[in-house]
């Protein structure tokens, strides 16, 4: 069978896991000083969220190594999705409100995430189109 090259998928996967699980531990230990929380939120839930939508992450990117492309490539745009959600927390406060680890925190898993979605769209276009991720590799 013939698999699109993963490397990239996978490379920018991490990224965006190393930069959400940094907004979310900075986010859970300092819970009080984030702006417009709601006051029920605790660190341990923080922490389960995380955990929740990384999983999410998880089975899409394993089911992609395990050539089940369509609901992998779902799954990880509902994860990249998941991600670009920290924008919330412009909703609540503005960014001038948040310290600027907490703004570097947010944008730098937002970031990760719209990579992460950008690459999943290009690899469902391919999908669609019935074009493979490695046919302009081999165009010559």
């Amino acid at each position: 069978m013939d698999r699109p090259n993963n490397r990239l998928l996978f490379l920018l996967l991490a990224v965006y896991a190393v930069a959400s699980l940094v907004h979310f531990v900075h986010n859970a230990e300092f819970l009080g000083d984030y702006p417009g929380l709601p006051a029920s939120w605790s660190s341990g839930g923080v922490y389960l969220a995380w955990v929740a939508m990384t999983v999410v992450g998880g089975i899409g990117a394993l089911l992609v190594y395990r050539a089940r492309e369509w609901i992998g490539l779902m799954l990880l745009a509902v994860y990249a999705a998941l991600g670009l959600d920290s924008l919330g927390h412009y909703v609540v406060a503005p960014i001038s409100a948040h310290s600027s680890m907490m703004n570097t925190t947010i944008l730098l898993e937002v970031g990760a995430a719209a990579l992460v979605l950008l690459e999943v769209t290009r690899r469902l276009f391919g999908l669609i189109t019935g074009r493979r991720a490695t046919d302009s590799s081999r165009r010559s």
